[in-house]
């Protein structure tokens, strides 16, 4: 190992896959005292945060805003549409699918959970298969996550209701997407979505603590059937509100609002094809960084086939203990925090360090992931970890437009 000072002082950079970097921008519209909730510019704002969110959600639905992390969200969706003894099905390509799973199994569903495993997308015959087996109709949900956050794996939606409207299957196609929502591609109305999920944490690029749910006419008129719907998660007064309290069942969120305010701001000014091709273009120069490094060593692209990829998360295997020797050096040494490898093993499991993830989303740009890409450099350099030359060059090339 090389020598050990420390050169992270200055701004740290957060690299992991959520909460992801909030601009000065969130911060500064954040930074600011109390407002009135009863009447007023917090009102009038937030009643133009609607048609923002669906214009990125890419939605003529309708939208709630709950005041809740990522797995509110979930619970937010399924308690409009799936009542106890319900049945679902869940694809899985990661553990957030699981989580999702589980959640649905925590309040009362029937779970039939398909696993393809943690490094590839979904088997498309397999779902058809078991959804023409369902001939009635049993399933009345499908949930869907667009991209894992611990194996950075992107499934195709689209496909997937491609898949269900060849069965002739009228089950609901909800989506998770709290890793891809102003990240990746993502449309919901053109692709045949009826719910999805999403959070603030992370290409909305504002602190947690803001879930969101969007729903179409017919998952509305599944919530219409519901025998009961709990107050708090009950989507329908929220985007029919008699007063602004309705909105968000009590007291609003308000700081987390003039932060999201600021970042559809931003989002919207640079247009939402843009904000795709740029998580794409820095995607495919991280990738080109870590198939270079994997040349002379052990590290590994979790998703071998770049069609399957995210353009948010990157997932990697390293071997034990290099994930956790790499993660704790440019933390330490360098101000760089890269996420931990949720979900590839157990936290007792000696290959639980053997991973990690790179988050790219949000408020990235090019000279941000070269910097995170030199500082992995340096990291495997001073660990004496083997890996192969030329990294940052394959990454600046395609940066540089090549």
């Amino acid at each position: 190992m090389k020598d050990d000072i420390t050169l992270a002082q200055g701004r740290g950079y957060l690299a992991i896959p959520g909460p992801s970097v909030v601009p000065e921008a969130v911060l500064r519209a954040m930074h600011r005292g109390a407002p009135n909730i009863y009447e007023g510019e917090l009102i009038e704002m937030t009643h133009g945060l609607f048609p923002d969110l669906k214009r990125v959600a890419r939605t003529g639905g309708h939208a709630a805003i709950y005041i809740c992390n990522g797995h509110g969200a979930w619970e937010a969706a399924l308690a409009n549409v799936v009542a106890p003894g319900d049945r679902v099905l869940v694809p899985s390509s990661g553990a957030f699918a699981q989580g999702w799973a589980e959640m649905a199994r925590g309040m009362g569903a029937e779970v039939e959970l398909l696993d393809f495993g943690r490094s590839g997308p979904w088997d498309m015959g397999r779902i058809a298969e078991v959804l023409r087996a369902d001939a009635a109709h049993r399933f009345k949900a499908v949930l869907a996550v667009h991209v894992d956050t611990s194996s950075s794996v992107r499934n195709d939606i689209a496909g997937l209701r491609r898949v269900l409207d060849e069965a002739g299957h009228p089950a609901l196609l909800m989506v998770d997407c709290i890793a891809s929502l102003a990240c990746e591609r993502f449309e919901m109305d053109a692709w045949g979505v009826d719910v999805m999920v999403a959070g603030s944490q992370k290409g909305l690029m504002v602190p947690p603590g803001l879930g969101f749910v969007f729903f179409n006419d017919r998952a509305a008129e599944v919530r219409a059937a519901m025998p009961r719907v709990s107050r708090y998660w009950d989507w329908a007064p929220r985007v029919a509100p008699e007063s602004f309290y309705q909105y968000f069942a009590g007291t609003a969120p308000t700081h987390h609002l003039y932060g999201l305010r600021a970042a559809l701001d931003m989002i919207l000014a640079e247009g939402m094809e843009h904000v795709w091709a740029r998580h794409e273009r820095l995607a495919r120069a991280i990738w080109a960084a870590c198939e270079v490094w994997g040349q002379g060593g052990p590290l590994a692209l979790n998703v071998a086939d770049p069609a399957h990829r995210s353009h948010a998360v990157t997932a990697l295997r390293i071997g034990a203990p290099h994930g956790t020797a790499l993660r704790n050096w440019v933390e330490s040494h360098l101000g760089l925090t890269l996420g931990i490898g949720l979900g590839m093993a157990a936290p007792d499991d000696p290959q639980w360090h053997g991973h990690f993830r790179l988050g790219h989303m949000g408020h990235v740009n090019g000279h941000m992931i070269l910097g995170l890409l030199g500082g992995i450099e340096a990291g495997l350099t001073a660990l004496d970890i083997p890996h192969g030359h030329g990294a940052i060059d394959a990454a600046a090339e395609v940066i540089a437009g090549g």
